[in-house]
């Protein structure tokens, strides 16, 4: 998810520095069509622009909560299945720390071999939790390329009349510090979306 909102603000700088050199150099029949405006002239109509919350599209777009659900219980169950193993090993160790205070163990052979098994269980469950880490990181990897595609299909569909030029995505407020709510496609975006995935 950072890598997408780090991908999204390059993308909004460039686009909002674009802008502004399109506004200090206009081409000069541009120029005259804005000189020709009347004042009275609708926002929409001069700046063929909208922009898109993205914290809201995701809370109530239906495939992410499908995606985020099957997220939670994948990472739920991993984090069960290391807690298990974990608590398992704890008493085995206690066990063991038991037998060496009350020197339970016929030899210092035998009770080193068994400091090494517990060691070794150590060992795996640490690995085990690394690997079931990773295939958690790579899942969340893989839904946020699926969300990113899907949406950005949707807008192109959405934007098919080329009815906007520049369409932001605000996260968070991050990116757009004020936006006239005209501007929000948000909830039209949002419909079209999950119209499409049903």
């Amino acid at each position: 998810m950072k890598n997408y909102l780090l991908i999204s603000n390059i993308v909004l700088t460039i686009a909002v520095i674009v802008l502004l050199i399109l506004m200090i150099f206009p081409k000069k029949s541009t120029k005259s069509a804005l000189e020709t405006t009347p004042t009275d002239t609708k926002l929409e109509e001069t700046l063929p622009i909208a922009y898109v919350n993205i914290d809201s599209l995701l809370l109530n777009y239906n495939l992410y909560k499908k995606l985020s659900e099957e997220l939670l219980q994948q990472e739920e169950k991993s984090r069960g299945k290391v807690t298990q193993q974990a608590v398992s090993l704890q008493k085995e160790m206690a066990e063991f720390q038991k037998k060496v205070e009350n020197q339970a163990f016929l030899n210092a052979e035998r009770a080193q071999a068994e400091q090494s098994r517990l060691l070794k269980q150590q060992q795996e469950l640490q690995d085990l939790d690394a690997r079931l880490t990773k295939e958690l990181m790579s899942k969340q990897q893989k839904m946020n390329e699926q969300l990113k595609a899907s949406i950005d299909s949707i807008i192109l569909e959405f934007n098919k009349d080329n009815k906007y030029h520049l369409i932001l995505s605000n996260t968070g407020n991050d990116n757009i510090l004020y936006g006239n709510k005209a501007y929000n496609i948000t909830n039209e975006i949002l419909k079209l979306m999950n119209v499409e995935k049903e």
